[in-house]
């Protein structure tokens, strides 16, 4: 089986990039043959500073590598080092009609939160099919939020195959419900697009004041609270076991505990996960070859695929 994800270098990557997505897919390279690019093309549409793209690149790099992502297991390359995938979304593009990219939601949140219109914002599902198509992938993880995507990538592999000739695996989805389960520190999900994320890698003094933030209602120390309703509990949950989480329940629903005592063993929590991995992360960033070698190392066996997909849609159209 064959399975591939991607991800946007836009900004740090935060808890909820790591539950929604980055564990997840650590987790699939046990699975199946694993490809995992940096979706930088599609980065482009949002991200107009040449500098902070290639720093943000880098940075989903590192921390990849830093949570276990093993060079062994999984192709893991650069979007932009696979520029086959240029020319399979402009043949695929001649196939997909208008009103399917017209009813993509996610065109319409951009806009709705003040991106400028573009022809590459509009396309994105198109490119985003290519990505999956031209590997060959047998399986997607997704967010529900990206589960209309993966059809559109399903409605093209099947239209070109059935309008030209059998040239596409259709994928099938992964669906990854934890994505829309992590809130931020307002309690809406967590999503760079709200400022309200808890950074994995970020400064401790930083991580530290963030998680202080996070909203709770107002009821007084002595008050029974709820864990249900509360997103210090709902971030906690991500990091406990059975046995500490009912303890911390027991403790909400007896009274005379604050949120504040809450906060501090979510982010005793939080620093424990992640100690290994930051420390590993510092490794690294001392050994920024290493990182090139594994990002070439994975494009060079995407390209190889690549290669060979793009190769029997050029004939099926008739380029060769």
């Amino acid at each position: 089986m064959r399975i591939l994800s991607g991800i946007q270098p836009s900004g740090k990557l935060h808890i909820g990039n790591y539950f929604g997505m980055m564990k997840p897919a650590l987790e699939l390279q046990e699975q199946g043959e694993a490809f995992l690019f940096i979706a930088d093309y599609h980065a482009l549409t949002t991200v107009h500073d040449a500098s902070a793209l290639r720093q943000q690149v880098r940075d989903v790099a590192l921390d990849f590598l830093a949570a276990g992502l093993d060079p062994e297991k999984t192709a893991f390359y650069r979007q932009s080092d696979v520029p086959e995938v240029q020319e399979l979304s402009w043949l695929l593009s001649i196939i997909t009609p208008m009103g399917l990219l017209e009813r993509c939601h996610s065109y319409k949140d951009k806009l709705a939160k003040g991106f400028a219109a573009s022809h590459g914002l509009f396309a994105y599902p198109v490119l985003m099919s290519a990505d999956i198509l031209i590997v060959q992938s047998n399986l997607v993880p997704v967010g529900r939020d990206q589960k209309q995507h993966l059809e559109v990538a399903r409605d093209l592999a099947i239209k070109f195959n059935n309008q030209f000739e059998e040239v596409f695996t259709i994928p099938e989805p992964s669906i990854r419900d934890s994505v829309a389960v992590v809130p931020g520190v307002d309690g809406q999900k967590m999503s760079k697009s709200y400022d309200n994320t808890l950074e994995i890698f970020g400064d401790p003094k930083a991580l530290k004041k963030r998680v202080m933030k996070i909203v709770t209602d107002s009821k007084e120390l002595e008050d029974p609270k709820d864990p249900d309703t509360c997103n210090v509990f709902a971030l906690y949950k991500l990091f406990a076991s059975d046995e500490e989480l009912a303890d911390l329940a027991g403790r909400y629903r007896a009274g005379n505990f604050g949120y504040g005592t809450a906060k501090k063993e979510l982010l005793a929590k939080i620093n424990e996960h992640f100690a290994p991995m930051r420390e590993k992360r510092a490794e690294l960033e001392n050994n920024l070859d290493y990182v090139e070698e594994v990002l070439s190392r994975g494009a060079e066996k995407a390209r190889a695929e690549a290669q060979k997909t793009l190769s029997a849609a050029r004939r099926a159209v008739g380029l060769e």
